[in-house]
């Protein structure tokens, strides 16, 4: 399980373990942002946006389990993904996290970080990161490789991350990395 005890990404290696290196630093990165927050604080704004930390814990619990499972495998929904209305609420992973404890929001977006490094693992030993997904991109049909999905996964968390920097400090001044 991850915690959010941090070291950098490797420097040195094959490509698959600088892309999981970094992966898993933007997560435990996001986690260091929502550390020790109360229920109030994880629902916090920093106007004008609506993004809090615990959306943000939220979205990328929901990111993590769309790419690695239903993109990745093919697999439907998880719950709690499978019974939301999306058409009602296109941001309800944002929306209700405000209604969630801080023990749920966390426990949420760390079962969908270890489902998706179980999903994710054997793909990598046995087809690599130029393994197709089971599911093609819904714009372009385009196949989907592994490795676009690790980038993509970088790119949400490193977009991400950087919001959860600036709502942190606009709760309570912390700042760094």
């Amino acid at each position: 399980m991850i915690t959010t005890e941090r070291t950098d990404p490797p420097t040195t290696g094959d490509e698959a373990a600088i892309l999981l290196g970094f992966v898993d630093f933007h997560r435990r990165t996001l986690l260091t942002k929502a550390d020790g927050l109360d229920a109030a604080q994880l629902a916090t704004r920093l106007e004008p946006s609506t993004m809090t930390l615990g959306g943000l814990l939220h979205h990328l619990a929901y990111v993590e389990d769309i790419w690695c499972s239903v993109v990745l495998h093919g697999n439907p929904p998880a719950e709690p993904w499978a019974s939301v209305d999306w058409a009602a609420d296109q941001d309800w992973e944002w929306t209700v996290a405000a209604t969630l404890a801080p023990d749920e929001l966390r426990r949420r977006y760390l079962a969908a970080v270890d489902r998706s490094d179980e999903l994710v693992g054997p793909v990598l030993r046995t087809r690599g990161l130029d393994a197709v997904a089971a599911r093609r991109d819904r714009q372009t049909d385009a196949e989907i490789s592994l490795r676009w999905i690790l980038v993509h996964l970088v790119e949400e968390y490193a977009r991400h991350n950087g919001h959860a920097d600036l709502i942190r400090e606009s709760i309570d001044g912390l700042t760094g990395e």
